[in-house]
């Protein structure tokens, strides 16, 4: 048993959770991964997995009891928008009441401390170049509306038993660790940069929703962090808790954005190749903008994105998906 403060990490062998675990492992912390493995990957995992369920109280006490965890980082979640269209209930299965069963377990364990990945998906159809947190939330899918059900219950949470608890709103989560071994790797892919890459290897079709929006060249733009700065803020939010803090909602994003053209040559730049492509229509609920206003996660937070030029995310998601594929059989 480690005398470093141990950390539950929920779907810490998913992508951004286990980015998550290795910040924690780097910070001083002993990460202490629980996910199904549905989505997740065995070799992804850092410091000791717990195989189980969300809604399995059983084995999420025994985890409680057996780690002695102080904290919890939770990022065990369906999160396709799409799917959430067609089978609604699996995200309100899966994730409120997945959640809800995570809180119940931290309560019994007296364990009052949890950093919840959240999204950007919860301003709904916002068209903003500088998206601040008290813009109005409104989801437009069931996945955006999951996650913004979470909050409400962790806002709850705070107010009646005391928990901290920070809601980390992401926006577009990309790039790979520099050091190599974890990254990006979806059954179903369906986020641009991966799937570009993807393309430009063969394994997949790439098409660009839209090239008629109010834009400079047309095609939609959106606020990529690189996912080592996402992780580095989860560190800096529980550090916090640690210190006394209630939590807040914040956003996690660089607060500039890139058309969906200027991704494809940031990536022929890289990889001198042409991402091959066609284009159709716009998407549904698509806004043209959709970028963050960081401030007040600099501010609190003193979150400072250092991986996230354009040049960092692409170089490092490259360098992943050159070895990457061998890597899907779990």
């Amino acid at each position: 048993m480690t005398d470093r403060p141990t950390v539950l990490v929920t779907g810490g062998a998913g992508y951004i959770g286990s980015h998550a675990c290795r910040a924690l492992a780097a910070a001083g912390y002993q990460p202490v991964v629980y996910d199904n493995l549905s989505t997740g990957h065995l070799n992804f995992v850092t410091g000791p997995l717990v195989t189980g369920d969300l809604l399995d109280g059983t084995t999420l006490a025994s985890a409680f009891a057996e780690h002695k965890i102080t904290a919890v980082m939770h990022f065990a979640a369906a999160s396709l928008v799409g799917e959430s269209m067609t089978d609604p209930q699996k995200y309100y299965i899966n994730n409120v009441q997945g959640t809800l069963s995570l809180l119940q377990a931290m309560r019994n364990a007296g364990c009052q401390r949890i950093v919840f990945s959240s999204t950007g998906a919860v301003y709904g159809n916002a068209d903003s170049k500088a998206l601040p947190e008290d813009f109005p939330c409104n989801p437009i899918n069931p996945y955006g509306a999951s996650k913004l059900m979470i909050e409400r219950m962790l806002g709850d949470y705070r107010a009646a038993y005391g928990f901290g608890a920070f809601c980390l709103r992401y926006f577009n989560a990309s790039g790979a660790d520099p050091g190599g071994g974890i990254g990006e790797l979806r059954d179903n892919e369906t986020h641009l940069i991966p799937r570009a890459m993807m393309a430009l290897q063969g394994y997949v079709d790439f098409a660009v929703f839209g090239d008629d929006y109010d834009t400079p060249d047309g095609t939609a733009i959106r606020d990529y962090i690189h996912v080592t700065d996402l992780a580095a803020a989860h560190v800096a939010a529980l550090k916090l808790l640690e210190q006394g803090h209630s939590g807040a909602s914040f956003n996690l994003g660089t607060g500039s954005g890139f058309s969906v053209r200027e991704i494809l040559t940031a990536i022929r730049q890289e990889t001198a190749r042409e991402v091959p492509h066609t284009i159709k229509p716009r998407r549904a609920g698509d806004p043209t903008y959709l970028v963050a206003d960081p401030s007040a996660a600099r501010k609190v937070l003193n979150f400072v994105p250092r991986h996230s030029d354009l040049a960092t995310v692409i170089r490092t998601a490259w360098a992943w998906h050159q070895k990457a594929h061998p890597l899907r059989s779990r």
